[in-house]
């Protein structure tokens, strides 16, 4: 286990996390959902043990099935709109954190890539990641 928790919260401050665990899995997903959720061609996750996840905050919650049937439901920020965290009906013992929503985020190293067949040409990332169509079994 990591010595030090994951910490992170929304833009203004009114969502907080504490993660006291080491991320299961950390990478990037290019699937349409998370290009409009993000703005940009993919958005980028750590997924933790919900057991391990201290959550607080006022968070405002969005239900989607994903492309794989599943139903996400996305966390944001009422306040400032900051996405910070989701889960997934298919994995309900996970929290998926916004890398881009921790305090450090230089601690994000991802190792993979999902939904590639959504992806967009311009949206490059490194090209020594395993990449995978949809999304592989955890």
């Amino acid at each position: 286990m990591t010595t030090k928790a994951y910490t992170g919260g929304c833009a203004c401050g009114a969502i907080r996390y504490e993660i006291a665990a080491d991320p299961i899995m950390a990478g990037h997903c290019q699937c349409r959902d998370c290009q409009y959720d993000s703005g940009t061609g993919h958005a980028s996750h750590l997924a933790f043990p919900r057991a391990a996840a201290r959550l607080s905050g006022p968070a405002t919650h969005w239900d989607k099935p994903a492309a794989s049937g599943n139903m996400v439901t996305r966390a944001f920020c009422p306040t400032c709109g900051t996405p910070v965290y989701s889960t997934n009906a298919a994995m309900p013992d996970l929290v998926f954190v916004r890398a881009a929503s921790l305090d450090d985020p230089a601690r994000f190293v991802p190792q993979l890539v999902v939904w590639t067949r959504s992806g967009q040409a311009w949206d490059t990332l490194d090209p020594t990641l395993p990449k995978f169509e949809t999304m592989p079994a955890m």
